[in-house]
């Protein structure tokens, strides 16, 4: 395996709008790339410390996820460092204090990723739903190129599929 080992890895609960949006964008990773084999594409959904064994295994972790960071619905953010446990913010989201939870718990033991969280501004995410609001999807394509940019910096690389 060439390069460092990337976890490309979507959260987020897809029955609540865009509280799932990050899954919905590693799905369309999924539908339209093709990765070098140093990358690994995951659906987390709410799986908290379950994701430790996946999380070990890679050097990197790209996190796909809603954030609330205060912007308009669609505001795309970039978390690193301190910043994931500060801008980390739905109350009403179990999954958001688990991953933070599940990272330390990988520092413990001594084999923690690196970790990015590349989050979006959601519009809901406290309704029930499994379409995205349209502010949301109409910024997709736009998350979806800043991870893909991550990806880049970090070592690996998506190629689109044909047709």
């Amino acid at each position: 395996m060439a390069g460092k080992s990337i976890l490309l890895l979507g959260v987020g609960n897809i029955l609540y709008k865009d509280e799932g949006l990050g899954v919905h964008a590693m799905r369309r990773l999924e539908e339209h790339y093709n990765f070098s084999d140093n990358v690994t594409l995951m659906d987390g959904g709410t799986m908290g410390k379950l994701l430790m064994g996946p999380l070990m295994d890679h050097d990197l972790v790209i996190v796909m996820d809603a954030v609330l960071g205060g912007g308009e619905p669609g505001s795309v953010y970039r978390l690193v460092d301190e910043g994931l446990r500060k801008s980390l913010g739905f109350h009403d989201s179990q999954h958001q204090v688990d991953l933070v939870d599940t990272l330390i718990s990988c520092e413990l033991i001594g084999k923690r990723p690196q970790a990015v969280v590349i989050g979006m501004e959601p519009g809901d995410y406290l309704s029930m739903g499994t379409e995205m609001t349209e502010a949301c999807k109409e910024k997709i394509p736009e998350f979806i190129g800043h991870v893909l940019e991550e990806l880049a910096a970090s070592g690996g690389t998506a190629t689109p599929m044909a047709g």
